[in-house]
């Protein structure tokens, strides 16, 4: 019998578990699919002589994130690579707004494009000097992050702090109009506040998107030397030297609640897996009440919360093996890691505006990975690794384009995609698709197929939207791990503080089963048992 079992061997349950052993605790986890690592896994599926990431690819949080770094995953192998510069995105006008990760660069750029934006960024920065890693700690942390709230009050005093507060609680284009006059610059924001799924008029997309922006001056958008599935082999390597066992190909079916508390899981091959101390679920929410979790179990409270849990985007994704580099219009862009593709703010509010109304975009907002320039190993010298991906709405009603798309994703109406997505690139890069050798077309269902987590291709575990963050994720609570079970936690990016490769969901729900914090966290527990109406809810602790 193990001391733990984990569910599912995604990077937050990799983390999870190496935390636990690091304790001296055993550890078991079990993973349905044939092989680790969720979403963070490459292969050289489109063409032998090319590694492409099947999901993720780009890992500034990772870069950030303490969990990460308390890993010491160098030591397993793993290295980092940046591209000249981090992120592009080409201007109507074949000008183009560049973040680098020297600030006189992209200060200078953006002054190029729009005299005093320069000036703006730099204050942004400053801003980011002072504040930034308090705020990755309140991240980064479980609910509520007190310490790094009280460091946070303590450097920005004045009323800096509400004014920080009001700025990330902004919707992006209005953050963007605020601090600058061009579209340059605001385009960088907006573009990042739809690397999750926060269109320009949504609250706290501002906030989104001047984080991702700082990660990138700061921190860059490094990627694993190898291919994404450098970073799971070496959470893998290092949980095995420590003796934790992990067992693919052996998706969980139930898990087992005796008087209240997790002590075992079930198996789709007919094994029982007893946990003497903790079960940890990298699984989505909803796939751990009411489904892995009997209803019986569940206050009802949850259940009917659960009914109101809102998933992020759906995903549509296409790899590339390139024989040559993408030939764009806006050179700035070739050097970048990271391409996005959208006219204007204003393109990407009506691309936003689509989704929300179950229409296919018409003209998509693209995001595009420059893999080999990210990474020379990933592909031959002189060929380019390449992907891009756009959003999706995950009820389709019906097409904003010409083309007649119903969201059925069979292989015609994948192709169909595919191509308005690459014809999208060729008004950017004109010549693109002719450097095109092979493709490989990932519709939300395939995504979803490929990672249960990855609803309908949802990179977030459900909405990056204020009504779902922080004590409302993933339903209204105390936004921390436990669950109504005794001795369950929920460690997936469905559990604050969200979607991204950071690992705080895995550290979070180790650092709960371990019993760290245990008189605030047991005084949360019974805020919890009041706010889900449970005379079950959790107590925290494993014992």
């Amino acid at each position: 019998m193990s001391d733990a079992v984990v569910i599912g061997a995604g990077p937050n349950g990799l983390v999870a578990a190496n935390l636990l052993a690091d304790q001296g605790w055993s550890v078991e986890v079990l993973e349905a699919q044939e092989r680790p690592g969720g979403a963070v896994f490459s292969d050289r599926a489109v063409h032998p002589d090319f590694v492409n990431d099947l999901f993720s690819s780009f890992y500034p949080l990772a870069a950030a994130s303490p969990v990460i770094a308390g890993l010491r995953l160098e030591d397993e192998g793993l290295r980092w690579s940046h591209a000249p510069q981090v992120l592009a995105h080409p201007l109507a006008d074949g000008r183009c707004a560049v973040i680098d990760r020297d600030l006189d660069v992209t200060a200078e750029g953006l002054d190029e494009l729009c005299a005093g934006d320069g000036r703006s960024w730099r204050a942004q920065c400053a801003t980011w000097d002072r504040a930034g890693h308090d705020l990755l700690q309140a991240l980064f942390t479980t609910m509520p992050p007190v310490r790094a709230l009280a460091g946070l009050g303590m450097k920005l005093r004045g009323g800096g702090a509400l004014r920080l507060a009001r700025a990330m609680l902004l919707p992006v284009r209005r953050l963007g109009e605020e601090e600058f006059d061009g579209e340059g610059a605001r385009l960088l924001l907006a573009g990042n506040a739809l690397h999750a799924d926060l269109g320009p008029e949504s609250a706290i997309g501002g906030g989104f998107g001047w984080l991702m922006s700082m990660l990138g001056q700061q921190f860059g958008f490094p990627v694993p030397v190898g291919g994404a599935v450098s970073l799971t082999d070496a959470l893998v390597s290092r949980l095995r030297r420590r003796g934790g066992v992990i067992r693919c190909g052996e998706p969980v079916t139930e898990i087992v609640v005796e008087r209240g508390r997790a002590v075992a899981v079930h198996t789709a091959s007919g094994d029982t897996v007893p946990a003497r101390r903790a079960v940890l679920a990298d699984v989505s929410a909803p796939a751990l009440y009411g489904h892995l979790v009997a209803p019986e179990h569940l206050p009802p409270q949850v259940l009917d919360d659960m009914r109101r849990f809102q998933w992020d985007f759906a995903t549509f994704k296409i790899d590339w093996a390139l024989d040559s580099t993408i030939p764009w219009k806006a050179g700035a862009a070739s050097g970048a890691g990271t391409v996005h593709l959208a006219d204007s703010v204003d393109d990407l509010t009506r691309f936003a505006a689509q989704i929300a109304m179950g229409q296919i975009p018409d003209n998509p907002f693209l995001l595009v990975g420059q893999m080999t320039t990210a990474d020379p190993t990933r592909s031959p010298a002189g060929t380019e690794s390449a992907w891009a991906y756009t959003h999706l709405p995950r009820v389709v009603r019906g097409d904003a384009g010409d083309a007649g798309l119903d969201g059925s994703w069979d292989a015609t109406q994948r192709e169909i995609m595919a191509d308005r997505m690459e014809q999208r690139v060729e008004q950017f890069a004109p010549g693109f698709r002719a450097r095109i050798m092979s493709r490989r077309v990932l519709s939300p269902p395939t995504l979803q197929s490929e990672d249960s987590n990855l609803s309908e291709g949802a990179l977030n575990g459900g909405t990056t939207a204020l009504h779902q963050q922080a004590v409302f994720r993933p339903i209204p609570g105390t936004g921390r791990p436990e669950t109504p079970v005794r001795g369950l936690y929920l460690a997936s990016a469905s559990a604050h503080p969200g979607g991204g490769v950071h690992g705080a969901p895995g550290a979070n729900a180790a650092r709960a089963a371990l019993g760290f914090r245990r008189p605030f966290a047991d005084a949360l527990a019974l805020v919890q048992r009041t706010l889900t109406g449970g005379s079950g809810a959790a107590a925290v602790g494993n014992r």
